[in-house]
């Protein structure tokens, strides 16, 4: 929860902005300042106060216990121009929230910790557990000293500015042991821990069992991913209860799925009792990976827990990005999350100029020319495959005329595949030219290097005959200068000369241009492959020199009608 501070009409004015977008996630504390800020510190995860900062130091000074125990506290000055990340930057979320805050309110937000101010992914930001010399590794990393990564699990992790050998290192591992000096160890959460019991069985026994078994094996119990078992035992209190002291969901499949897995040490007795000849090993390797250890009876007499452990390496990530049109107020937040998560970028070169100043230190780039479009998808997914975090990126929307279509083609199940959409250069010449696109339309590209010219006219044909507006992609080139006119030659079979056409250039970048024509004007010679030529339907109108297809056919029927 956020608790939402004011003392004066402006800032809660604010503030009530913040309630009403946030009803949810905020509470507003009213009173005398003082009482306020001191009720909330205890009872939230994070506050917004609406003071001076030097006001709020002084509050909540005698409420400091430690880095880990303490809100976020986010300061917005009285005239909503900032949004301070004042304490709590990283383990209480402040620095997010002042971005968040400043998002809504039209405010800068003002985010002071080192590893932000440089853009370098703080090591206590990464969502995994991390101890050892975390302060002097994200020192040395900010003073540009050489820091070692040695991986010893897969795990995609954000851009690092790593080398192959340093004085400092950061360690990602699962396996229990101490850090060494001038060390991080980053505890990635491989393990997965089968766990089955009997009816009754004492959570002290469940949880012991687990840890011991972790400790013989010489494991961390902090990169246990998550406790699982047979939908029979979903309800168990020693098992619930275990996976909430560890801090890690209880996932269950079903006696059949667990009937399904080949485990080294079958048993009767579960297949008498939940119908499943293994319940600790087999729902520990229903999603595959390396028994580590095998199953192990709790020392209890008599017995009423098992576990197995399996390591389930970290999956690696590919994020097919769209960057939208070209202009950087069209990349979206989202895009531009994952441009910074990624710590491998691949794409084609010109692209990866528009938005090489958002990517973090550390990102490997890996960047060809046109006409690599399956090279690139192949690579991308090969990176992965390793255990990287990967960004894939494409202009418009990669789902649309890019990339999306050969890295998915080439992409199998090993991998995690997050789709991340863009604005298409349909969408940004349809902003520019009014709404041509209100009704029905379909976007064809007219290049036939990679679908017969056949295939493209039957389609340019359909679209005409079913009066759909049509935007035409890759429309001519000096090789390719055929096409349009032919394409525009189909749909004059079904719509009038002064039917209108949008011929948008290089939509949304520093050199658009725009014109409105009609589809007996149009001179195909003017029109090049940075074009983008939507073609309107029969009741498409030129309204105020805007291009409009209405979203219905009665006001077509009106006009006709008055003529």
């Amino acid at each position: 929860m956020i608790g939402l501070i004011s003392a004066t009409a402006a800032g809660a004015a604010a503030r009530d902005r913040l309630a009403a977008a946030w009803p949810d996630r905020t509470r507003v504390y009213e009173g005398p300042v003082g009482d306020a800020v001191r009720t909330a510190f205890a009872q939230c995860e994070q506050l917004v106060c609406f003071l001076a900062t030097g006001a709020v130091v002084r509050l909540v000074a005698p409420l400091l216990s430690g880095k880990t125990e303490d809100p976020g506290v986010v300061c917005v000055d009285e005239g909503g121009r900032f949004a301070v990340s004042l304490l709590g930057g990283h383990a209480g979320g402040a620095n997010e929230l002042a971005r968040e805050v400043g998002d809504l309110l039209g405010a800068e937000p003002v985010v002071t910790t080192a590893t932000d101010a440089v853009d370098l992914a703080g090591l206590d930001t990464l969502g995994l557990p991390v101890e050892g010399d975390v302060a002097g590794v994200s020192r040395a990393l900010l003073d540009g000293e050489a820091v070692a990564l040695r991986a010893e699990v897969a795990w995609p992790l954000p851009p690092l500015p790593v080398a192959e050998e340093g004085s400092y290192t950061i360690r990602l591992t699962d396996r229990l042991v101490a850090a060494a000096e001038r060390q991080a160890v980053l505890r990635p959460p491989t393990l997965v821990v089968g766990v089955g019991a009997s009816k009754g069985a004492p959570v002290e026994e469940v949880l012991g069992l687990v840890e011991d078994a972790l400790r013989d094996a010489g494991l961390s119990v902090a990169s246990v991913a998550e406790l699982a078992t047979v939908d029979a035992k979903a309800e168990e209190a020693g098992i619930v209860e275990a996976a909430r002291r560890l801090g890690v969901p209880l996932v269950t499949y079903s006696a059949e799925e667990l009937a399904g897995v080949d485990v080294p040490n079958p048993s009767d007795a579960p297949l008498a009792a939940v119908g499943t000849p293994s319940v600790a090993e087999a729902a520990a390797l229903v999603g595959g990976g390396e028994l580590l250890v095998p199953k192990r009876k709790s020392a209890a007499s008599p017995a009423m827990a098992t576990c197995a452990v399996v390591r389930r390496p970290g999956r690696g990530r590919l994020a097919v990005v769209g960057l939208g049109p070209g202009a950087r107020d069209l990349l979206t937040p989202r895009a531009k999350a994952e441009l910074r998560r990624a710590s491998v970028l691949v794409g084609l070169d010109q692209y990866v100029d528009q938005i090489r100043d958002l990517l973090r230190p550390g990102t490997r780039i890996l960047e060809s020319g046109l006409g690599a479009e399956e090279e690139r998808a192949r690579t991308a997914v090969e990176e992965a495959r390793t255990g990287q975090a990967v960004a894939l990126i494409g202009s418009g929307d990669a789902g649309v005329y890019a990339m999306a279509s050969p890295a998915l083609a080439e992409a199998s199940d090993d991998i995690d595949v997050v789709g991340v959409p863009g604005v298409t250069a349909a969408l940004a010449a349809g902003a520019i030219l009014g709404a041509p696109l209100g009704h029905d339309h379909v976007s064809i590209s007219l290049s036939d290097l990679h679908t017969p010219w056949e295939v493209i006219e039957r389609r340019v044909r359909a679209a005409a005959e079913a009066d759909i507006v049509v935007t035409f992609y890759n429309p001519r080139s000096r090789g390719r200068d055929w096409q349009l006119p032919k394409a525009l030659g189909i749909l004059a079979e079904h719509r009038a000369p002064r039917t209108p056409v949008g011929v948008v250039r290089n939509a949304s970048r520093p050199d658009e241009s725009s014109r409105l024509t009609t589809l007996g004007a149009l001179d195909p010679a003017t029109v090049d492959m940075m074009t983008v030529v939507t073609v309107g339907n029969t009741a498409t109108r030129d309204i105020a020199g805007r291009m409009v297809t209405p979203r219905g056919y009665r006001w077509q029927s009106a006009q006709e009608g008055s003529e």
